[in-house]
């Protein structure tokens, strides 16, 4: 794999790491009704975990 082609792979995988991101934590605010600073920690991180397993689970299904 060249190095280009390795690049543009993972600026796939952040980009959609990142969009997978901000949906669940939108999805997340709204469902809480006030915004502390720790509901933004937790929900983010919940959002971060969310993401890696969606990502996870589209390449298990894809194959790739």
């Amino acid at each position: 794999m060249s190095g280009r082609t390795a690049l543009r792979g993972a600026l796939l995988a952040a980009g959609e790491l990142l969009a997978w991101w901000a949906v669940l934590l939108l999805i997340w605010l709204v469902f809480i009704s006030t915004v502390y600073t720790l509901e933004w920690v937790v929900g983010a991180s919940s959002a971060a975990v969310g993401a890696l397993l969606a990502r996870a689970g589209r390449r298990a299904v894809t194959w790739r």
